[in-house]
C-alpha cells in the first residue's frame, strides 16, 4: 500500500476577496508557525469576482472591515505575519498612532522616526496591511499625495479618497 501524503488543510491558506464601499479587498490568511495570522490585504477593482471567507480568521476579518466600513473608528484586533524591514515596521507602527479622521504628512512620519519622506512613502507603498496599517492618513505636504504601488493608481487614488473622507479627514 502506498503512503498516504497528509493534505495540507484548506484553513492554512486561503485567500477571499469581499465586497467593500469602493471596490473589493482580497484577504489572504495563512498558517505561521502554528497560529493562523492575515499576511496580506489587497485593494482590488471592484470587477474582481468575490471568493467567501472559508476559515475563521478570514470571516473574522471580513466582520471587522464591516464594522470599519460603518463606523471609521474602529480598532482592528486581527494576527498579522510579521513583515518587511526594520524601517518599514516603524513606518507602519507610526502610522498605526494616526487616529482616524487625522493625517500626517510624509515629511512628519519622517522626522519622527529619523527618516526621509521619499523613504516613508516607499514604505507606505509595500503595506501589506492597509486599513490595519492604514497608510492613506499620510498624505504630501502640497495635498493628498501618491496611494500605494505604481499599477492603478486611478484605483488607489479614489479608494484613497473614499476612505479619508469615510473618516472625515477630507
Amino acid at each position: 500500500m502506498a503512503p498516504v501524503k497528509k493534505q495540507v488543510s484548506s484553513d492554512s491558506t486561503q485567500y477571499c476577496v469581499i465586497a467593500a464601499p469602493f471596490g473589493r479587498l482580497g484577504i489572504l490568511t495563512e498558517l505561521v508557525d502554528g497560529s493562523l495570522m492575515l499576511s496580506r490585504i489587497e485593494y482590488l477593482p471592484n470587477s474582481t469576482a468575490l471568493v467567501s471567507p472559508k476559515n475563521q480568521l478570514a470571516r473574522e476579518a471580513e466582520k471587522q472591515f464591516k464594522a470599519y466600513f460603518k463606523n471609521p473608528h474602529h480598532q482592528f484586533d486581527l494576527p498579522v505575519k510579521p513583515s518587511g524591514t526594520e524601517h518599514q515596521q516603524r513606518v507602519w507602527r507610526s502610522i498605526q498612532a494616526i487616529p482616524a479622521g487625522k493625517t500626517k504628512t510624509y515629511g512628519e512620519i519622517a522626522n519622527k522616526i529619523k527618516s526621509g519622506p521619499r523613504a516613508v512613502g516607499t514604505a507606505c507603498g509595500a503595506n501589506p496591511y492597509p486599513l490595519i496599517a492604514p497608510c492613506h492618513r499620510v498624505v504630501s505636504a502640497q495635498g493628498i499625495g501618491g496611494f500605494m504601488k505604481e499599477n492603478a493608481p486611478g484605483l488607489y487614488r479614489q479608494i484613497k479618497l473614499w476612505l479619508l473622507t469615510h473618516e472625515g479627514a477630507l
